[in-house]
């Protein structure tokens, strides 16, 4: 395949086009089918957690949590944070409690992060938000035996830049132990010629800037002690698998705590939506990354 910089635009498009490569169902009924999966499942999730919503990280409208509680938590609780996708300009909270189930029935607290999508939210304004939910959160419970970053797609790309984060600037350094990025873009530089930049309005330099890929010293200094793990669709585009693959292969030639996960019969959005069951292989990765980590740090 063409390096990205030598293919034309329609196909690099296509390529950071997603819904164009499930092997499920064509490119709008695959859109639609994960909107209801993700709604009906953070449903579901309503029901079987206590629940703790629009909780206040910061000042802005839309610097908001939704909290799922196991019905009788542990005394130190196991959280883990959940960034949604949707290309920085699509989804919110109110869709990204689906994977809570699994997790609050083993004692395990889940948090659902908005942040201001684009147009609202530039891409330095999505960053510095998801960085100060996390450090709202651990301010917020100091019974935390551990925090885990979950993201999809975006979210993935987000979650990496909380890794990468100077803490220094903040009133806490969270414990993060572990972090599943899902189907990530770790190099924004493909997509500032594409239709995804057309609400983002990303320059070259907010790119370089928000590429955790360029950023793997800062994940160095202040996540040396996290369990990364970067999880590929077998049904993502080559370019968002080669993405995942050399992120991966950077975080490891830090000599970094990483894996790689590249899960089979699935696309883009089937990936991330089977979190909500118990027994699919991506939960029990991030279920005894939970067991491990909470262990082995005691």
């Amino acid at each position: 395949m063409a390096h990205w910089k030598e293919m034309k635009k329609e196909e690099l498009e296509k390529q950071y086009s997603p819904s164009m490569w499930s092997h499920r169902m064509g490119k709008d009924e695959v859109i639609t089918a994960h909107v209801t999966a993700l709604s009906e499942g953070t449903k579901k999730a309503g029901s079987v957690a206590q629940t703790l919503l629009n909780v206040p990280y910061g000042e802005g409208d839309g610097e908001k949590l939704d909290i799922y509680l196991p019905v009788c938590p542990p005394q130190d609780l196991a959280l883990v944070i959940y960034i949604h996708g949707g290309y920085w300009q699509f989804f919110s909270k109110e869709e990204s409690g689906f994977m809570a189930p699994p997790l609050v029935s083993r004692g395990i607290a889940v948090v659902a992060v908005d942040y201001d999508i684009a147009p609202k939210g530039s891409m330095d304004v999505m960053v510095s938000q998801v960085r100060r939910s996390v450090a709202s959160i651990v301010q917020q419970y100091s019974h935390i035996s551990g925090v885990y970053l979950c993201g999809h797609s975006a979210g993935g790309q987000l979650a990496a830049m909380v890794l990468s984060t100077d803490w220094s600037q903040y009133k806490v350094t969270p414990n993060i132990k572990g972090a599943v990025l899902v189907s990530g873009i770790y190099d924004l530089l493909p997509i500032i010629s594409t239709y995804v930049n057309d609400p983002l309005k990303m320059t070259e330099e907010d790119a370089v800037r928000s590429s955790p890929v360029l950023l793997v010293p800062m994940l160095k200094r202040w996540s040396a002690g996290c369990e990364v793990v970067v999880v590929v669709a077998e049904h993502d585009s080559p370019e968002f698998r080669r993405q995942s693959r050399e992120y991966f292969q950077a975080l490891e030639c830090a000599g970094l705590k990483v894996s790689f996960e590249d899960v089979s019969n699935t696309d883009h959005f089937n990936v991330i939506e089977q979190l909500s069951d118990e027994d699919y292989h991506l939960t029990q990765v991030l279920l005894k990354m939970i067991r491990r980590t909470s262990v082995s740090h005691t």
